[in-house]
């Protein structure tokens, strides 16, 4: 058996509970793909964004739903190494991917020396929106898992100072008709990598050249601080990244003392005295 049809079967077999269950489960109960959906697949060069890639496949492959894929990998700048290794995972998982190049690696280093993450982030959908609309896909598949959205949720009210998730989907603000979906939105990160760890595979972790100029890596960050503090939390609480993500789906809005809705900002006074 050639190997990327081994780890085809072990997404369904060997990882059914831990991955293919779950993946299932997000794009049923959070309808992220419908019939005849065109969906832009994201594939960064991570281990995250490689199994939503085969996960995909393997959904086109048996799922009941027709729709079509593209695979696409957007090059922001990466050095010679990293785009050969994206190349060679791809090859290794037989994953067909579209290469585009931008120049966002070389404008953030112009423009936001201090703070290069959240400009290249919000550059990079940016590109991803046009690319996608280019392709005429409807829908663009990101690779964000369920620790991302714990972690999101705590960045959210420790640094935001506001109550917000991650969305399994969402439409596009500034192109009419595309939507942004998360088929991985409720597998862990720790499964993702037993399985890729299973399977001997060297993803990319960090390729961002900015980050390593500038020591502001990954260990920096306030994501992986957040990281830690969940990981300490489950050491008294083995189940407290499920109670976070729980808790944003019982949100109880008669206990809330200010919420916004569709941009308006309503309070509890407003329903306070109705029954008096």
């Amino acid at each position: 058996m050639e190997r990327y049809k081994e780890i085809e079967r072990s997404i369904i077999k060997k990882y059914r509970k831990e991955i293919w269950s779950k993946f299932i489960k997000a794009v049923k109960e959070y309808e992220l793909i419908k019939e005849n959906d065109k969906v832009m697949v994201c594939i960064s060069g991570g281990k995250d964004s490689f199994l939503l890639a085969k996960c995909m496949q393997e959904l086109k492959r048996h799922g009941k739903v027709n729709f079509n894929l593209k695979f696409i990998v957007m090059d922001p700048g990466y050095n010679k190494e990293n785009l050969e290794l994206i190349k060679s995972n791809a090859e290794k998982l037989n994953i067909p991917i579209h290469i585009f190049t931008s120049d966002i690696f070389d404008t953030v280093d112009r423009i936001s020396k201090e703070s290069p993450c959240y400009l290249c982030a919000r550059m990079r959908r940016g590109c991803l929106y046009s690319e996608a609309a280019k392709l005429g896909c409807n829908k663009i598949a990101l690779g964000h898992h369920f620790d991302d959205v714990i972690e999101t949720i705590l960045l959210n009210m420790f640094y935001g100072s506001t109550v917000k998730s991650m969305m399994p989907k969402l439409h596009s603000e500034n192109f009419e008709g595309l939507e942004l979906i998360r088929p991985l939105y409720l597998v862990r990160e720790k499964d993702i990598i037993t399985w890729r760890d299973y399977h001997n595979l060297t993803f990319l972790n960090c390729a961002c050249k900015l980050t390593e100029e500038y020591s502001l890596g990954q260990k920096d960050s306030k994501r992986y601080e957040v990281k830690n503090i969940i990981k300490e939390l489950k050491k008294q609480n083995k189940y407290i990244d499920i109670n976070i993500f729980t808790a944003f789906e019982n949100v109880n809005l008669d206990k809330i003392v200010r919420y916004v809705k569709d941009g308006e900002e309503h309070t509890f006074l407003e329903e306070y005295d109705k029954d008096i």
